[in-house]
């Protein structure tokens, strides 16, 4: 995300990230510098970073891009990518 485009957090956001224990540095972080970035067909944005003091794993965080202001909708670790 560029530094300069607006992001919201939406209240499931807030609450799966409390619900997941994921820190907001590890949200800021991922969403700063990607390790890959999905675009999909619903019009979301998928964020992906491994994150080596979670076991590596995937955090994936998915943003509704079709709206102004994107919304973060929700962040969790992904374990479909766990062997990548």
């Amino acid at each position: 995300m560029g530094e300069k485009s607006e992001l919201q957090y939406t209240r499931h956001f807030k609450a799966m990230l409390k619900e997941r224990s994921i820190p907001m540095s590890l949200i800021k972080g991922t969403l700063a510098k990607p390790g890959k970035v999905e675009e999909h067909s619903d019009g979301t944005k998928h964020f992906l970073r491994q994150i080596p003091e979670h076991g590596n794993r995937w955090l994936r965080i998915i943003v509704n891009a079709t709206t102004v202001p994107n919304k973060a909708v929700t962040a969790f670790f992904d374990r479909r990518l766990r062997g990548e």
